[in-house]
C-alpha cells in the first residue's frame, strides 16, 4: 500500500497542489525524500521522526521512501513537515486513508510535535477551495486561512497529536475566527499637518487621484518625506480583489502576523542602501520584494539618486507593466507590482541649488552631474514633478488651512468614481485597473481628446522640449485627472496647461 496526502509548493503568489506519496517497505532501516526537495524539505525527515516519537507512537524502523509529485517542480520550504508525517501515519495504520483524502496540508514540525507558523497560508487556502478541499494548518495560521471562504473545511491544530484526534473523532477544534479588524484601526498622518507647500499638496492630489507617479525636488527639511508619508490618507480605501492581492503577497512573504490581514493601502519607504534583491525580490526563494510588497500601494524613495544606478533602473518594468519576473536558471518567477512611485530628492548635492537664502558654491554642474545620476527612461516614467521650497514658519503658522486629508480624499473618491464608470465597459488586456494613470493607448486616443488650441500648445512644447511619446502620453493622462477632478467631461486648455506645467523640463 502507499499512503496520499496533498500540499503545496509555491511559485510566486500561485500554490501548486503537490502529491505526497509514502511507502514503507522492508529491508535495512532508511528513510528517502526524493521529488527535487531542497534542504529544508530534506531536513523534515528528523523533524517528523521525532515529532512522531514524541506522540508516543513506535517509530517505523524500516525503508521509508517519500515522493513529492510532480517530480519536476523544486520544492522549497519546511511547511512538507506536516504532509509527510500524516502520510506516515496512514502507513502505519494510525490513521486511515480516506480521512484525509480530502484535505490539503501545510506546517513545520518542531521536535515535540508543536505545528509551527508557515508563509503561504491564504494562498494554500484559495487553492484548497478551489480543489473543493480543507485545510490542515497550524493554529497560528487559522485565522489567515478562514478569509478563502466560509465554505473552506480548516483544520487548525496546535499540534500533530490534536490533527489526528480530530480526524478520528476522539477531539473537536473548532474553526478559527478571522482577525479583520485587528488591521482596521491604523490612522494615517493628515496632511493639513504640512504648513504651506500648496503646490506639492496639490500635485498629491492628483496623484492621488489618477495613480500617477510624483517626484518632488527640494532642499533639505522642506517637508518632502512628510508629504510623501500623507499619501495614503488621500488615496481612496481598497477593494476586497486588492486586499486579497495585498495579503496573497504578504502571506507568502511571511509578513503576516497573528492571522490578521492588511486592510491598509501599503506605504513602503525604502533606504537607499537597498540592494537588487530587496527592491525587486530575489534570494534563494525568490521571494517577492519592496516593489511586490508596495502594490496597490505607496513606494517611497527618499534620496532617489543616492540609490545605486541599477537598482533605480531595475524599475523600469514594474512601473510599465505593473509587474515584475525574476529569472532563475531554474524557474520563472512573477510577482505583481502596481505601485505608485514616490521620489524626493535635493536639487543638487549639497541641496542649495536654486535656494535663494543659501549659495550653491558649484552651480549648476553640481544640480547637473547630481541629477544625472537618475536615467532619462526613469523620468520618462514619471507623470508629476513638483519643487518643494523653503517656507516662512511664522507666516505659515498663522494661515488658516481647512483642506485636510479628510476633504481632499472625498475629492479623490469623487475623481475615481468618475474613471471607473468612464472604463467599465473598456475591456482591460492587460488585467490593470483601470485608472488614468494606466489606461492604453487606444482609451487615451478615445478619452483624452484636446480643442484645436490644446493641440498647437502640446505640440510646441513636445517640439522644445523633445520629449518621447510616453511622456506625452503621461502628460494627457494628467490632464484627464486634472479635469475629472474639476468634474469635467471635456479636458480644456487649463487643464492640459496645469499637467504640462508639472513635466521635467
Amino acid at each position: 500500500m502507499v499512503s496520499k496526502t496533498k500540499t503545496f509548493s509555491y511559485i510566486g503568489i500561485e500554490a501548486i497542489a503537490i502529491n505526497v506519496e509514502v511507502k514503507i517497505t522492508s529491508g535495512n532501516p532508511a528513510f528517502s525524500i526524493v521529488g527535487l526537495p531542497d534542504k529544508a524539505v530534506a531536513e523534515s525527515k528528523e523533524r517528523v521522526r521525532a515529532a512522531i516519537i514524541s506522540t508516543g507512537l513506535n517509530w517505523p524502523f524500516q525503508r521509508i521512501t517519500v515522493n513529492l509529485s510532480p517530480a519536476d517542480i523544486q520544492k522549497e520550504g519546511s511547511h512538507f513537515d506536516l504532509a509527510i508525517a500524516l502520510g506516515i501515519m496512514v502507513e502505519i495504520g494510525v490513521l486511515s486513508q480516506s480521512l484525509i483524502d480530502n484535505f490539503f496540508s501545510i506546517g513545520e514540525l518542531s521536535l515535540d510535535g508543536t505545528l509551527n507558523a508557515v508563509s503561504g497560508t491564504l494562498s494554500s487556502a484559495i487553492t484548497a477551495s478551489q480543489h473543493n478541499c480543507g485545510l490542515i494548518c497550524p493554529l497560528v495560521n487559522g485565522s489567515e486561512a478562514t478569509w478563502a471562504g466560509d465554505h473552506l473545511n480548516i483544520i487548525a491544530s496546535p499540534n500533530i497529536i490534536s490533527v489526528i484526534n480530530h480526524l478520528k473523532g476522539n477531539q473537536l477544534l473548532s474553526r478559527p475566527i478571522s482577525n479583520l479588524a485587528l488591521q482596521n484601526t491604523q490612522k494615517y498622518p493628515d496632511l493639513c499637518d504640512v504648513k504651506g507647500q500648496q503646490a506639492a499638496k496639490r500635485c498629491l492630489e492628483i496623484a492621488a487621484a489618477g495613480g500617477h507617479n510624483l517626484m518632488m525636488v527640494g532642499p533639505a527639511g522642506t517637508g518632502k518625506s512628510m508629504l510623501a508619508s500623507r499619501l495614503p490618507s488621500i488615496m481612496p480605501d481598497l477593494d476586497l480583489l486588492e486586499i486579497l492581492e495585498i495579503n496573497m503577497l504578504a502571506s507568502v512573504a511571511g509578513k503576516i502576523n497573528n492571522g490578521s490581514l492588511i486592510t491598509n493601502r501599503p506605504f513602503r519607504e525604502v533606504h537607499h542602501s537597498c540592494s537588487m534583491a530587496a527592491m525587486v525580490g530575489g534570494g534563494t526563494k525568490a521571494k517577492p520584494g519592496e516593489v511586490s510588497l508596495a502594490h496597490n500601494g505607496v513606494l517611497f524613495l527618499d534620496e532617489l539618486p543616492e540609490f545605486p544606478r541599477q537598482v533605480i533602473d531595475s524599475l523600469r518594468q514594474p512601473l510599465e507593466s505593473g509587474k515584475i519576473t525574476i529569472s532563475r536558471a531554474n524557474s520563472k518567477i512573477s510577482y505583481p507590482s502596481r505601485f505608485q512611485l514616490i521620489a524626493a530628492m535635493n536639487p543638487c548635492l549639497c541641496g542649495h541649488l536654486g535656494d535663494s537664502s543659501k549659495e550653491c558654491k558649484k552651480a549648476p554642474f553640481c544640480g547637473i552631474s547630481y541629477q544625472n545620476r537618475i536615467s532619462e527612461p526613469i523620468f520618462d516614467r514619471i507623470d508629476l514633478f513638483v519643487g518643494v521650497g523653503r517656507v516662512d514658519f511664522f507666516v505659515e503658522s498663522e494661515s488658516k488651512e481647512v483642506n485636510n486629508s479628510n476633504i481632499i480624499k472625498q475629492k479623490v473618491v469623487k475623481a475615481r468614481l468618475i474613471q471607473k464608470k468612464r472604463y467599465q465597459n473598456e475591456i482591460s488586456m492587460d488585467g490593470l485597473s483601470k485608472i488614468n494613470s494606466n489606461i492604453q493607448t487606444d482609451l487615451i486616443e478615445k478619452f483624452c481628446k484636446l480643442t484645436d488650441a490644446g493641440k498647437d500648445i502640446l505640440q510646441n512644447f513636445a517640439k522644445k522640449n523633445a520629449i518621447s511619446m510616453r511622456a506625452i502620453n503621461r502628460i494627457l493622462r494628467v490632464a484627464r485627472t486634472i479635469a475629472d477632478l474639476d468634474d469635467s467631461v471635456d479636458i480644456s486648455n487649463k487643464h492640459l496647461a496645469e499637467a504640462i506645467s508639472y513635466r521635467k523640463k
